[in-house]
């Protein structure tokens, strides 16, 4: 007999507790200048504790061949991944709002 999730009372091999707090958070994706020149890919507005963000770090920086970060609930890329990181994450299903800061 499997496990039942706790939130959603289905069979955890049923789950759809990821696909539904995929759908309520709105991502925001802004590209920004950094140190020296440097620009830089944040993504933004991941809620932590239903959201596997170290993984989903570890699947962006392997798809944009690009260094990165995790901090406060958001990630850092190095570069202009804005089209790349936008393609993917609404391939997993995710709401995303892309913003250009430039300081």
């Amino acid at each position: 007999m499997s496990e039942i999730c706790p939130i959603c009372g289905l069979p955890k091999e049923l789950c759809i507790c990821e696909e539904i707090e995929k759908e309520q958070q709105e991502i925001v994706i802004t590209r920004s200048r950094r140190r020296y020149g440097k620009i830089m890919t944040v993504v933004s507005g991941f809620n932590e504790r239903r959201i596997d963000i170290q993984a989903l770090t570890k699947d962006l920086k392997a798809l944009c061949a690009c260094g990165g970060t995790t901090k406060n609930s958001t990630i850092e890329l190095q570069g202009d991944q804005m089209d790349k990181v936008r393609g993917f994450l609404i391939s997993k299903g995710y709401r995303i709002e892309t913003r250009e800061v430039m300081r």
